[in-house]
């Protein structure tokens, strides 16, 4: 591991040491069931009444609006499953954008199955949603939209308040996948008009397996897993007790680092997208230059496919990805850059390059001086890349 350079934050990060030591006592010494009656419980139950508190000071809202979950996928799932449930007395219509994760589009087509329908509205060529489209899609019938905070693969932040006020304005629950933004940006559910927000541990460096859904005291949805009365009836199955200490600790140092994070991740990544730009020919970044995450790049490379080049990068210790690692299997170019315009030869050449606050600029002059070598073997391989030389 010494001389791995990990590039992959948005996939997951590592956990903080100090999370890790917050949890290791409820595995080991306050072990109690937080469910059960007795004394020895109590230290369960205080950790997550703790977590609670520090998730909704965070979002500027009440604990009694903070539901642990297994992470963001469930969250997503819950959110607009029981919604769709909840409110199909006032209509069957939903709306989400084109570049949404899968945890949200799946979802939609399973909704879809069930007699729902979805509109996905379009994005600019930033990834930005399209603000006239999405007020032209809303219906009489339309109960829920659902936008994610900012997008996984290209980084792009969405103009969260502008479509709060558009939902609310028409009396329509709005919900945000904010599992890439939390911890990452400030977010207030009462300015943005935020109704349901999702967010998961392993994206702020905490643990994997935990994870929360924000849901407006004015809402009334039913639990999605069926079983015990915990979380106050809303969410069956005994509470993952150190995975909620840890996602406390880690949204604690998260809040007291954002802003020194923030801005020494966005100096850095601005550097290396600078760096690759000035270096890499036929290259392009994808996603709004300036109104996106601190921490991410994405890139396409032509002539170049993504798979060969992530292979190449781990034969040089570095790891990176091609976009969601949800969907890292999949030969299929990124729907989410199909969805901003690229042609199919382009957006196969796709790389997402997401640093954290412990990336050093040495790292990045590593991968970018790597990465310059890598794409020139591997376009020196290409029939298409020698093509264009002979007839541009």
């Amino acid at each position: 591991m010494d001389n791995i350079i990990y590039m992959d934050n948005a996939a997951t990060t590592r956990t903080h040491p100090e999370v890790l030591a917050e949890m290791i006592p409820y595995f080991s010494r306050l072990y109690g069931n937080p469910s059960s009656i007795y004394g020895f419980s109590e230290g369960s139950r205080a950790v997550m009444e703790s977590a609670r508190k520090k998730i909704a000071l965070s979002l500027n809202t009440e604990p009694e609006s903070i539901y642990f979950t297994a992470g963001g996928s469930e969250a997503d799932n819950w959110a607009l499953m029981e919604t769709a449930k909840a409110y199909s007395g006032r209509g069957r219509h939903i709306i989400t954008s084109k570049i949404e994760h899968h945890a949200i589009i799946h979802t939609c087509e399973a909704l879809k199955k069930c007699g729902f329908e979805v509109t996905y509205v379009n994005v600019d060529e930033n990834g930005i949603i399209k603000l006239d489209e999405l007020v032209r899609a809303i219906r009489p019938d339309t109960i829920l939209i659902s936008v994610m905070f900012a997008n996984n693969e290209i980084g792009s932040i969405q103009p969260i308040k502008e479509i709060g006020e558009i939902a609310h304005s028409r009396g329509i629950w709005f919900h945000t996948d904010a599992v890439q933004a939390y911890g990452h940006l400030p977010i207030d559910v009462k300015e943005l008009k935020i109704d349901m927000l999702s967010a998961s541990g392993h994206k702020l460096n905490g643990p994997k397996g935990i994870g929360f859904l924000y849901v407006s005291e004015k809402m009334n949805i039913g639990s999605f897993i069926h079983g015990g009365a915990q979380e106050r009836g809303m969410r069956a199955g005994t509470e993952n007790v150190p995975g909620i200490a840890g996602l406390g600790k880690a949204v604690e140092i998260a809040g007291k680092t954002m802003r020194e994070r923030a801005a020494y991740e966005r100096n850095l990544r601005d550097y290396m997208i600078n760096k690759i730009m000035n270096t890499i020919p036929y290259a392009r970044v994808n996603g709004h230059m300036t109104n996106r995450l601190p921490n991410n790049t994405n890139f396409s490379f032509q002539f170049v496919e993504g798979e060969s080049l992530l292979i190449m990068l781990d034969m040089n210790g570095i790891c990176a990805s091609t976009g969601s690692a949800c969907t890292s299997s999949s030969k299929n170019p990124s729907h989410v850059l199909t969805a901003i315009g690229l042609p199919e030869d382009i957006a196969s050449g796709s790389l997402r390059l997401t640093i954290s606050h412990e990336t050093t600029k040495r790292e990045v002059d590593i991968v970018c001086s790597r990465l310059a070598e890598i794409i020139k073997k591997l376009r020196s391989m290409s029939p298409q890349y020698e093509d264009f030389l002979l007839h541009g």
